[in-house]
């Protein structure tokens, strides 16, 4: 049964219509521990990072620390770990989604990452990384009574120490007060055309 939806015509006012959809969305996620080198330059960038901008960059993590948007381009030891993530999306596209980027000639890049510290009680409001197209977590350190990331407020995903967790940058989610300490790389990849 499909529900019915008028769009309103006005010609004196612009307004906009929001139809929610219910859609299927899928959450991804592996292991990198097979990747010691890049885990390793990754957590050392986050130390890095913590000596050089020490101020914590206001947003929806309410945490110890949280580095600035561009971290990226502040600390190359990120790199690595950014290429491995984006080559992982690049495998779960094809394999899941049915959509092979490279063949349609689009490559992902990087818009944002940032490196957060949760210490006990710190969280994150629902929010989503819209309009990136993929955003992924990739955890660093995590102690066993750290809290999951729960999407749509609905699928609740305990990670492990050396994963990454990736999923469609629209999709909202948030991450409880925690228990335990957890130490991770945010990251936003846009696609674009290869030229």
């Amino acid at each position: 049964m499909f529900q019915s939806c008028e769009l309103m015509n006005s010609e004196s006012n612009l307004q906009i219509t929001e139809i929610q959809v219910k859609t299927k969305m899928s959450v991804f996620g592996c292991s990198l521990r097979d990747h010691p080198d890049e885990l390793s330059l990754a957590l050392q960038a986050v130390e890095e990072l913590r000596q050089q901008h020490p101020e914590t960059t206001p947003s929806n993590i309410v945490g110890q620390y949280m580095s600035p948007w561009k971290s990226h381009l502040l600390n190359d030891k990120l790199n690595p770990i950014l290429t491995l993530v984006a080559s992982k999306i690049n495998q779960a596209s094809k394999r899941f989604l049915n959509v092979d980027l490279r063949q349609l000639n689009y490559q992902l890049v990087i818009a944002d990452c940032w490196c957060a510290v949760y210490e006990k009680s710190n969280y994150t409001i629902p929010h989503s990384h819209f309009p990136s197209d993929f955003s992924a977590v990739i955890y660093l350190e995590l102690e066993s009574d750290s809290a999951p990331i729960i999407f749509d407020n609905d699928v609740a995903v305990k990670p492990s120490v050396g994963s990454v967790v990736f999923f469609p940058g629209a999709l909202v989610h948030h991450v409880p007060a925690t228990e335990g300490r957890r130490v991770i790389v945010a990251v936003n990849y846009i696609k674009i055309p290869v030229m």
